[in-house]
């Protein structure tokens, strides 16, 4: 788009405004869509290669024997990357074992911060059955985002009364100054009118790669902007249709290629360049849509291959395979939890934890005699695939 007309009328404004007695510029998006429109012929083949890949995602998960259960991990994993990339150094390994209540003492604060987040995350799910996607569902999910922990004091729940900024160490060095509290309803208002938008004839995949950018751009809230604005691309697409299963999460790309994440968002904020992101955001929703399907499958083999196993080798199959099925659900499990849930005794937990020890299903990783704890060690391979904690981060998108 060389027309500086053209160019110009996509591009927002900025504004000037004082903080701290020192004058800065802010800036405030135009409304969305993009005008003149996206050029969705030059999308095209991007857009069909992520619309086909999610429905491969959704046939996997229509044949999975507990979709709950692939759902509930996914979840967990989509939890931690998201939560990295604002800097906390969790590992889905530490949260599960936290959920477990396998870890001694108090969680840390990063753990929390991650708990936290597959809270909002499973609250959102589930309230969209009688709520729209609306300005108060995005509250009410901040709000549980933020309890205790680092965020407490961030106004949960609220959008922000104060300008914030992203990058440097005040709004004058700052790589990008979101728009002022007064511009704040108008610019919101703007967005939740976009998400209800019925009228426009956008595919609801590029609608969604709007939706993410225009969010962060507006960067309502002092902390967790980034976390919900990914998590608006899931609930979005799932309540117009493109997934029947909220199973595409976008952290892990995100996470990955996150040097390019930031500069397309500017890019856009400075240009208008809304192809080039949107190419990046379909080639995404493509690549995680397929790790998701192969893990699916993985998970599906694996489970079928260390039943069949079991079956054959086990000198106590009967109860083995009960602490497997349990292992599906929490790849962590101590003794005394299985003792609780299957009401077998202790020795015979105790011997079909040795069996599955011996065939290789599981080890024990803390090491000590008493309060051993399991892991489901193939299981946990496949789920932890990508989840090791980044570098300290720079500017981050929160």
């Amino acid at each position: 788009m060389t027309d500086e007309t053209t160019t110009h009328s996509r591009l927002g404004r900025f504004v000037q405004t004082t903080v701290g007695g020192e004058t800065i510029r802010a800036f405030v998006p135009p409304r969305p869509p993009p005008e003149p429109p996206i050029d969705v012929m030059s999308l095209l083949d991007k857009l069909s290669l992520a619309e086909r890949a999610l429905g491969r995602l959704d046939g996997i998960t229509m044949l999975l024997p507990r979709q709950e259960l692939f759902l509930y991990m996914y979840v967990r994993k989509e939890a931690v990357l998201s939560s990295q990339i604002e800097g906390t150094q969790s590992t889905l390994t530490d949260l599960l074992r936290f959920e477990t209540e396998a870890q001694a003492g108090q969680p840390v604060d990063d753990i929390r911060e991650v708990s936290n987040y597959v809270d909002a995350m499973m609250y959102g799910l589930d309230r969209l059955r009688d709520l729209p996607l609306s300005l108060r569902l995005i509250r009410e999910m901040h709000a549980r985002l933020l309890q205790g922990g680092r965020g407490g004091t961030k106004s949960p729940g609220e959008f922000r009364r104060s300008q914030n900024w992203i990058g440097g160490t005040r709004p004058g060095n700052a790589l990008y100054v979101p728009p002022p509290v007064n511009e704040l309803s108008h610019c919101l208002d703007a967005l939740e009118k976009f998400m209800h938008d019925e009228g426009t004839r956008l595919p609801a995949l590029i609608r969604a790669g709007l939706l993410h950018v225009q969010f962060e751009t507006i960067h309502p809230f002092l902390d967790g902007n980034g976390r919900i604005g990914r998590l608006l691309v899931t609930l979005y697409l799932n309540v117009h249709g493109v997934l029947r299963s909220p199973l595409l999460y976008l952290s892990l790309y995100l996470k990955t290629h996150r040097a390019d994440y930031y500069r397309l968002l500017q890019e856009v904020r400075e240009r208008g360049a809304w192809e080039p992101w949107l190419e990046f955001f379909l080639t995404g929703v493509a690549e995680t849509a397929n790790q998701a399907f192969e893990a699916a499958t993985r998970i599906v083999s694996l489970f079928k291959e260390d039943r069949e196993r079991i079956t054959t080798e086990s000198d106590r199959a009967g109860s083995a395979l009960r602490v497997h099925d349990l292992l599906q659900e929490n790849p962590f499990l101590t003794a005394n939890i299985l003792v609780d849930r299957t009401g077998l005794s202790a020795p015979t937990i105790n011997a079909a934890l040795a069996d599955l020890e011996r065939l290789g299903v599981v080890e024990e990783v803390t090491g000590r005699r008493r309060g051993r704890v399991f892991g489901y060690r193939r299981y946990l391979a496949i789920l932890g695939e990508g989840t090791d904690p980044l570098p300290a981060p720079n500017a981050t998108a929160d």
